[in-house]
């Protein structure tokens, strides 16, 4: 299951990781992120062990949300040593997700 990452656990979780990180900056009210909430759960049980995948809940954590930019959402992030290393803006087919966070494996 993806974890829920917020402003107080991000440094630990995402910037500290020794693994690629994949983060879904989200909010409720936001329909493209129901649609991808789901896949994001998918790639969090596919892909753990080999990388963390969390979501950030946009309205209850605006620090993050700020710090990188997060103007629309869905916005997935992709980290890697504690830098953003890949972004995708808007809802995509889980196959787009799941190759971009192979080549932080790679």
């Amino acid at each position: 299951m993806a974890l829920e990452i917020t402003d107080a656990n991000f440094e630990e979780l995402v910037l500290k990781s020794d693994k690629p990180v994949l983060v879904d900056f989200w909010a409720e009210w936001c329909g493209p992120c129901r649609m991808v909430g789901p896949v994001v759960e998918e790639i969090a049980k596919e892909y753990d062990g080999k990388a963390v995948v969390g979501k950030v809940n946009v309205d209850n954590n605006p620090q993050i949300s700020m710090q990188f930019g997060i103007r629309n959402i869905p916005a997935l992030l992709y980290f890697k040593g504690g830098e953003v290393v890949d972004k995708q803006v808007g809802a995509v087919p889980k196959s787009v997700l799941a190759e971009k966070l192979n080549k932080q494996l790679a």
